[in-house]
C-alpha cells in the first residue's frame, strides 16, 4: 500500500464520525459532507509524520471549517426565506452514529438542532463536542485553542440558551409511531376530531420551504390554528396524488412524502404525553437532496 493509499484508507475509517460530528455542528448534511471533503483535502496535504493522534487532528481541522461555515452561514440565515429547519437525514442504518439512547437521539432531533441556531459558533462547537460526543473541557479547549475555562463558560453559556431539553424521546417508540402514524392519516382524511385528540394545546407548526415552493412563512400557534393549516393542506387537491411512508428520520419516527417516486417532503412530528406538540415539515428541494440520494 502506497503512502497516499495509507493515509486515503486512515481518513475512511475516521469520515463517519467526521460526518455525523460536522451534521451535528451545522444542522447541514450537504454542507456537513462538503466541510469532510475539506478535510480530507487538508489531511492529504499535512505532515503526516507529525501527527501523534489522527483523530484529534482531524477533529481540530474540522471543527474548526465548520466554525468558519457557521459564521459566514448566520448572515445567509438572517435573509432565508420563512422558518429555517435542518436537512432531514434517514437514520435507519446509523448514519449519524449510534442512536440507541434517548440522549444519542436527542442530539440529532430537529428540535435541538433548530434551538442550537440561538447559539454562537463557538458555543455550538463545545456543546456538541462535549453533549454528543463526550469530550473533556481540556481536549475541546486544545481543539479550539483556547483556554480550558472559556470552554466551560461556553458550555455553561449554551445550556443556559438551550434551556432544559423537553427529552420527548423517554417516550416508548412504538407508542410515538401509532401518534405518528394516527396524526398523518388523519390529516390525510381531513379528520377534525381525530386532530384535535391528537395535538397538544401549544402545538407549533414550522414548515421550510426556503422560498422555493410555496409555505408558511412564519410558525403556526396553538390547536386551532395549527388544525385549520393541516386540513388545508390535506383538502389540496394535490394531497390525493401524494403518498406517505413512515420512516426513521434523525433518530425520531417521521413521514416521507412522495409523488410517486420523487421525495416532495418531509414531515417530523414532535411527541410529548401521547400528542403531538410540534410538527416540523421540510419540503425546500435543495434541503431533501441529501434525503433523496439515501433512497436512490
Amino acid at each position: 500500500m502506497t503512502t497516499t493509499e495509507a493515509a486515503a484508507s486512515e481518513f475512511e475509517s475516521h469520515r463517519p464520525r467526521l460526518f455525523s460530528l460536522a451534521y451535528r455542528m451545522l444542522g447541514s448534511a450537504s454542507e456537513a459532507e462538503d466541510v469532510v471533503q475539506d478535510t480530507y483535502l487538508r489531511w492529504s496535504k499535512a505532515d503526516r509524520s507529525a501527527v501523534r493522534t489522527p483523530a484529534a487532528w482531524l477533529t481540530k481541522v474540522m471543527t474548526n471549517l465548520c466554525i468558519n461555515q457557521l459564521t459566514s452561514a448566520r448572515a445567509q440565515r438572517e435573509l432565508y426565506v420563512g422558518p429555517w429547519l435542518p436537512e432531514p437525514v434517514f437514520t435507519s442504518r446509523d448514519e449519524l452514529g449510534p442512536l440507541e439512547t434517548a440522549e444519542q437521539r436527542e442530539s440529532v432531533s430537529f428540535a435541538l438542532l433548530t434551538l442550537m441556531e440561538r447559539l454562537t459558533p463557538g458555543e455550538r462547537a463545545v456543546f456538541v463536542l462535549r453533549e454528543a460526543f463526550g469530550h473533556s473541557h481540556r481536549e475541546i479547549a486544545e481543539v479550539l485553542d483556547i483556554e480550558e475555562a472559556n470552554s466551560r463558560q461556553l458550555h455553561r453559556r449554551a445550556r443556559e440558551q438551550l434551556g432544559r431539553p423537553r427529552r420527548h424521546f423517554d417516550v416508548d417508540d412504538a407508542q410515538r409511531k401509532k401518534v405518528v402514524e394516527r396524526f398523518f392519516a388523519a390529516t390525510l382524511e381531513g379528520d377534525v376530531a381525530g386532530l384535535e385528540q391528537l395535538l397538544a394545546d401549544d402545538v407549533v407548526a414550522w414548515s421550510d420551504g426556503g422560498g422555493q415552493v410555496s409555505a408558511a412563512r412564519r410558525p403556526i400557534s396553538g390547536r386551532e390554528k395549527v388544525l385549520r393549516y393541516l386540513l388545508g393542506l390535506g383538502a389540496r387537491p394535490e394531497a390525493a396524488q401524494v403518498r406517505g411512508e413512515y420512516a426513521e428520520v434523525n433518530g425520531e419516527p417521521a413521514v416521507a412524502v412522495f409523488a410517486g417516486r420523487m421525495l416532495l417532503g418531509v414531515i417530523v412530528p414532535e411527541v410529548g404525553d401521547g400528542r403531538v406538540s410540534a410538527v416540523r415539515t421540510v419540503i425546500n428541494p435543495g434541503k431533501l437532496a441529501y434525503a433523496a440520494a439515501q433512497l436512490a
